[in-house]
């Protein structure tokens, strides 16, 4: 089970989560949630690397928790598949 603080979908199942990758994951899925964005626009706004952020928005996507949109550069963004935060 996902230890308290991190991001709900942050956990993915059939996977090794380390603390430092669920960190990142949890950092990246809060930015998605305030809104839509390309992959160096999380990376200067998350302040992680960007070969991190590329590696977990791949991550995600294949769990089917985000989604590419639109052509080069793509727009990452949440599917609303997995669980919300509360409140």
């Amino acid at each position: 089970m996902p230890r308290e603080g991190y991001h709900p979908n942050a956990y993915l199942a059939d996977f090794r989560n380390v603390r430092l990758g669920l960190k990142a994951r949890t950092i990246i899925l809060d930015f998605l949630e305030k809104s839509s964005a390309e992959a160096k626009l999380v990376s200067k706004g998350t302040g992680l690397p960007y070969n991190v952020v590329l590696h977990h928005l791949k991550l995600l996507e294949a769990k089917g928790i985000v989604q590419r949109k639109g052509g080069r550069p793509s727009i990452w963004a949440l599917t609303g598949l997995g669980q919300k935060r509360l409140g």
